[in-house]
């Protein structure tokens, strides 16, 4: 692949704000001067401890590590190539990008021929459905309550009958067979390769950001003799059990909802129906049950680092409703936000309630939503006779262990009472058996998963790998916070700093290993003014110092706006000048003992006491 020329790589990134492209994917609130975080999109974690600084166009994770510029987000977040990180953010800003080898190359990579496919296979059914043929598929929408700007402004199209309509439309475009194939848009069989969707109203599917990664189609005729729903199969970008299906529309409304709240639903149309109604941060699973990798989407999202957030599993009624809200109860804990069940009267879908009873009933759902423990609970009584006695005590030694896994001691107590009132039995019965079912069950609760410590590994050579430093592994001394406090200031605000200054105060070794193997890259910087030089500053300390400097880049600076975090590093580089020029003194002056007064070299040392001492009130007066 052409290699892009290093001045557009900088340009790029430069009119890049580190913050829009994470903030895709993470809601983030602010977290100092110049400091945002947000749930960690690498590991999973109940309180937030990613931190992004725009300025400087860096994220440093301060729980798993994990720390870079604009173009490692991407890679490590969409598995894209360096080049097609460039790409893609020069795509978004209308940049024109230079080869080395004096042209522009068009985008040829696997991952990004990926996306461009089914983009082009979007705009490809949306113009499908306007046809004559798809007559089916729009009387379909509109029996379910579904206009025409409600189908562009979802995306719905519709795949033509045929063997390979859409097949011979895309390679017209350019693309390839095999490029189709990885796409998951076309199939090979006896008779050769064939559209996947074929005769079937089409749902796009986009990621986080808004990109076309897959698709969901409705059989509309009787001679389909398909599944009734037909996904996209798995494919380099399109893995469904991280995909939530309206997630690109809903996210703003979950990030900035007072509360925080996600309404998960069970279909496409339901979600549209939510969103027409109202409900605008619904979302939907394609083709699988909700499991923990789309809960880590979601709270990133939604950033769930508190309890005042709310997720609320709408199903539908029937049995095979209420066991999709008990598998979504098993994945309860991993949430910080309340969750709730809100089934519909008579069972209907939020598609069917809005059709027949409109847009306020499905409004409604929220307000008679059940917290998910109480579900549960009842769930869990239903298959008991709670007129005997027999039918009562089975029915609270079984729900005992769902009340025994309530972590918060205020909660807790009230479901004990619910319980009791459940089954008519005395409050103290009912707090005895919980009490057996918790001391019963793991040391852990479902709720506070245990930690273990174990000592890392090198992989190559099976030898105990270095453990990074952190400022947590400081000492706690005057000299170490002068020394950490200067170079965080140095990384965060050393572009607007005095750079004389600067470079003087970064000149001498710091007494401190971790921080003087910081110092060392700082100051060997050719240019700190420059446009990213503090990510190639912090990548260039070496290990086991690194993580070290990401800590420092990212960590909140103490002060109160920018001018006041300027006016501190220059102090704090003042300070170390100053420190400096004491040491060299006292150095000296043991060195005047030693040395005759009348030699030239008794009389160099003195002139240079003398000089140190001008320094210092020149720097004590400034």
């Amino acid at each position: 692949m052409p290699r892009i020329r290093q001045a557009d790589v900088d340009e790029v990134k430069a009119r890049t704000n580190i913050a829009d492209i994470v903030g895709e994917r993470v809601a983030l609130k602010s977290a100092g001067v110049g400091s945002l975080k947000g749930l960690c999109p690498f590991h999973d974690e109940k309180s937030p401890s990613f931190h992004v600084r725009p300025q400087v166009g860096y994220y440093h994770c301060f729980g798993c590590g994990e720390s870079g510029d604009v173009y490692s987000f991407l890679r490590e977040m969409d598995h894209v190539s360096f080049t097609e990180a460039v790409e893609r953010l020069a795509g978004r800003i209308g940049y024109a990008l230079h080869y080395e080898d004096g042209g522009s190359a068009p985008e040829t990579s696997g991952r990004s021929r990926l996306y461009a496919a089914n983009t082009a296979a979007a705009e490809y059914f949306r113009g499908q459905l306007l046809t004559a043929d798809a007559e089916a598929g729009r009387r379909f929408l509109g029996e379910r309550g579904f206009d025409a700007g409600a189908a562009a402004h979802f995306g719905v199209g519709f795949a033509p009958r045929g063997w390979d309509k859409m097949l011979k439309a895309l390679t017209a475009q350019g693309f390839t067979r095999d490029e189709l194939s990885a796409a998951g848009l076309v199939s090979t069989g006896q008779r050769g390769v064939y559209d996947r969707f074929r005769g079937r109203l089409v749902w796009p599917i986009r990621d986080v950001s808004g990109q076309t990664i897959g698709f969901g189609a409705r059989k509309l005729f009787d001679d389909d003799q398909g599944p009734k729903y037909l996904n996209t199969p798995e494919t380099p970008i399109y893995k469904k059990a991280q995909v939530l299906y309206g997630l690109d529309l809903a996210k703003r409304d979950i990030s900035r909802g007072d509360p925080r709240r996600v309404v998960v639903v069970e279909g496409y149309t339901d979600v549209m129906a939510c969103h027409l109604a109202g409900l605008t941060t619904a979302i939907a699973t394609c083709g699988t049950a909700f499991g923990t990798d789309h809960i880590k989407v979601l709270r990133r999202v939604m950033g769930d680092d508190n309890a005042s957030g709310e997720v609320v599993f709408t199903f539908d009624g029937d049995e095979a409703g209420q066991k999709a809200a008990l598998r979504a109860f098993t994945e309860d804990d991993r949430f910080n936000a309340q969750t709730f069940v809100a089934v519909a009267p008579d069972g209907l879908d939020p598609c069917d309630l809005r059709l027949q009873r409109g847009d306020a009933a499905v409004r409604s759902l929220m307000e008679t939503k059940q917290p998910m423990f109480e579900f549960a609970i009842d769930r869990k009584l239903s298959g008991f006779d709670l007129s005997t006695v027999e039918g009562r005590v089975g029915a609270l030694r079984a729900a005992a262990p769902i009340v025994a896994e309530i972590r918060d001691r205020l909660l807790r107590p009230g479901y004990e009472r619910v319980l009791a009132r459940r089954l008519g039995m005395d409050p103290t019965e009912v707090h005895n058996e919980v009490e057996r079912a918790a001391r019963g069950g793991s040391q852990t609760s479902r709720h506070e998963p245990s930690a273990r410590h174990e000592t890392p590994i090198d992989p190559a050579t099976g030898a105990p790998a270095l453990v990074p430093v952190t400022l947590a592994s400081l000492p706690r001394t005057a000299d170490v916070a002068v020394e950490r406090d200067a170079l965080m200031g140095a990384l965060q605000y050393g572009h607007q700093t005095d750079q004389a200054l600067l470079a003087r105060a970064l000149s001498t070794p710091f007494r401190t290993p971790g921080l003087d193997a910081v110092r060392e890259a700082v100051a060997s910087a050719a240019d700190r003014t420059r446009a990213g030089w503090v990510t190639d500053a912090v990548n260039s300390v070496r290990e086991p110092y690194r993580s070290l400097a990401g800590e420092l880049l990212m960590t909140p600076f103490p002060a109160r706006n920018e001018a006041g975090a300027v006016a501190s590093t220059t102090d704090l580089a003042r300070r170390l000048i100053m420190r400096s020029l004491e040491h060299e003194k006292q150095e000296l002056l043991g060195a005047v003992q030693r040395v005759p007064a009348d030699s030239d070299g008794g009389r160099a040392l003195r002139m240079r006491l003398r000089d140190i001492d001008v320094e210092r009130q020149r720097f004590a007066e400034s």
